[in-house]
């Protein structure tokens, strides 16, 4: 793992299915040790090694920020990605080895908040469940809207509902219960800061709402990492260390990178932090960009790309690794 992100040992301790989607997978280091504090909204990233492909996903930490005898994380399945979580539901089980990152926090809670308005969608509900057990400890003010599919695909709903009650709203796009937004937005006190995860469309429309209700954006956090898409496959020069690459079909560009011997630095590998931000020498093709970093004029001009998420079609590629 690169800059940042320090490797842990660890075992797997127990594996829970949730749902019929969604399964908890606890970790323990294997010295036995404590593992490393962490707070509220910091991921992992977890290595795959599934035979001869490694895959490395970001995770976020769920457990209370209190207690660090283990990890937990919960991966979604997803039937037609590139089987990072399919492996992760079905090769991995109690007693099996990993390695994982060192916590990192890029969607931290702002402690001089006055109250924290809480708003996840789907899977976007874990880093919520680390960040409502901080603040619960310390006497926070914070209220949680969830919206999923069912009740059913709620996950960790009643969970949630029975630790903190009224602080908990559910909404179900089954029966048609939906977020009521502007009011919510326009009803806060001052001093509110407003937290969102969940899907893409989702983010972008409670975002884009909030600054068109006047919320400071500094007041205003978010996380969703995009997961790398399969595409087809393409050749990459890396002018710095000499290097012509393959990128497959099931792999992303910064693994490809990884693959050759080269260690560009990454936080997240979900296209948000910036950290493996490249500039692009040359090209002769089209950026397909998935990443929530660069802006659309960096988009636009292609000079930069984000490997961890984004790929190219076209005839040549060189960038600055």
């Amino acid at each position: 793992m690169s800059t940042g992100t320090t490797k842990l040992d660890v075992v797997v301790s127990d594996v829970v299915p949730v749902n019929d989607l969604v399964t908890r997978f606890h970790f323990r280091r294997r010295d036995g040790q404590l593992l490393p504090t962490f707070s509220g909204g910091a991921h992992v990233v977890v290595e795959m090694r599934d035979g001869e492909r490694t895959r490395l996903n970001p995770y976020s930490l769920m457990g209370s920020p209190l207690d660090t005898r283990e990890y937990t994380i919960s991966v979604r399945r997803d039937d037609v990605g590139r089987g990072g979580s399919l492996f992760m539901h079905r090769s991995v089980r109690p007693g099996h080895e990993m390695v994982v990152s060192y916590p990192v926090n890029l969607f931290s809670l702002d402690l001089r908040a006055k109250k924290h308005l809480m708003l996840a969608g789907g899977i976007g509900i874990t880093p919520f469940m680390a960040q409502t057990a901080q603040l619960a400890a310390e006497g926070g003010n914070f209220e949680l809207h969830y919206t999923c599919r069912t009740a059913s695909l709620g996950t960790y709903a009643d969970v949630l509902r029975e630790r903190y009650d009224r602080r908990v709203r559910l909404y179900h796009d089954d029966l048609d219960e939906r977020i009521e937004l502007d009011r919510l937005l326009s009803s806060q006190p001052l001093g509110t800061h407003l937290y969102v995860c969940g899907p893409a469309g989702m983010i972008n429309w409670v975002r884009d709402r909030a600054a068109t209700l006047g919320w400071p954006s500094e007041t205003v956090h978010f996380e969703h990492f995009a997961a790398p898409q399969p595409g087809l496959p393409f050749d990459v020069t890396l002018a710095v260390s000499g290097k012509t690459i393959r990128v497959d079909e099931q792999q992303s560009l910064l693994e490809a990178i990884e693959a050759a011997g080269v260690d560009p630095p990454y936080l997240c590998r979900g296209g948000v932090c910036g950290q493996c931000e490249t500039n692009v020498i040359s090209y002769d093709g089209k950026f397909i960009h998935n990443d929530h970093w660069l802006s659309e004029e960096d988009h636009r001009s292609g000079c930069k790309i984000m490997p961890c998420v984004s790929r190219f079609e076209g005839r040549s590629l060189v960038l600055e690794r």
